[in-house]
């Protein structure tokens, strides 16, 4: 014992310079954008729309329609559906184990999660991509699923409202995935008929078969700040076109100014914006137009309640 701990009271206590306090991780993170520092649960609590910059990040499916709708019971539609390998595709790895991985990491079978639910107290149907689930391609249960989605608000008569986030069409699953740009825009026809409102919000990014179809089909479509929103990327045009672009191409702002969408709307107005807008979309007296049979083929995509 040294001299100093001898003379010093037994009542003082003295920690190590090294030690360190336990914070847990994932408690604060960085903006992509302006890289504030931000406490991550009050990020979750508000969106997760950077109060600073106003950047918007992305969500999961559920943690969209969770924060878009009221905090009331849902309904999950086309639950048990499951996707299949028809093709047996492999490139560096199988189609099939990469599912399977996929489906660990994010919880969700595929890349679509649609639910009953009431919004400000109005009751609506609604889907949602999640781009962490391969980008949030669309496949053959990713059209089953908004397809049953369709169908649920034809039946009981409900608006239907997408949230798009998606890099384009499945190539694992190859003509299986094209035909869902066709089965889809099928089915929202049905919806015009029947005179229910569908509005499509676009969120970032919204590219590929997924953009050229559904996305774009809405009877309003909104799209989320600086969102990117195309067909093919800004990098393969001036790659095709060896020309620079303007700048903020095919972003929200640069869409709205040229006339390819209608509304950009900020994640914490959506709710009260789209309510507006429904019942301005109501109809005085909708046609009835009785849902088709929803038909599942017996090798892909596959129902485990079948």
């Amino acid at each position: 014992m040294s001299w100093f701990q001898k003379l010093m009271s037994s009542r003082i206590r003295t920690e190590g310079g090294n030690k360190k306090k336990n914070i847990p991780e994932g408690l604060w993170g960085k903006c992509k954008q302006c890289e504030a520092v931000l406490y991550q649960p009050e990020t979750v609590k508000q969106g997760k729309v950077c109060p600073k910059c106003g950047h918007h990040e992305s969500l999961s499916g559920r943690e969209r329609i969770e924060f878009f709708l009221d905090d009331a019971p849902m309904v999950e539609i086309g639950a048990s559906v499951r996707p299949e390998d028809p093709l047996k595709f492999k490139d560096s790895k199988r189609y099939k184990d990469r599912l399977a991985a996929t489906q660990k990491a994010t919880g969700e079978q595929d890349a679509l999660v649609a639910m009953q639910g009431q919004l400000l107290g109005r009751d609506v149907v609604v889907t949602a991509f999640d781009f962490k689930f391969m980008a949030g391609s669309m496949g053959s249960v990713v059209g089953e699923k908004f397809v049953r989605a369709v169908h649920h608000a034809l039946e009981h008569q409900l608006p239907l409202i997408n949230f798009a986030a998606s890099g384009g069409a499945r190539m694992q699953e190859s003509l299986f995935s094209l035909l869902q740009m066709s089965k889809t825009a099928a089915a929202l026809n049905r919806m015009k008929l029947a005179g229910l409102p569908y509005i499509s919000v676009l969120t970032n990014p919204t590219t590929g078969g997924v953009s050229a179809s559904l996305a774009m089909l809405g009877d309003i479509n909104i799209a989320e700040p600086n969102a990117l929103i195309c067909f093919a990327g800004p990098r393969v045009i001036e790659q095709t076109v060896r020309e620079t672009l303007p700048e903020g191409f095919q972003r929200s702002e640069f869409l709205l100014e040229h006339g390819a969408i209608d509304l950009i709307v900020t994640r914490h107005q959506l709710s009260e914006k789209i309510h507006q807008l429904l019942d301005l979309l109501k109809p005085a007296t909708p046609p009835v137009v009785e849902p088709d049979e929803v038909i599942v083929a017996d090798d892909h995509p596959q129902d485990d309640t079948a």
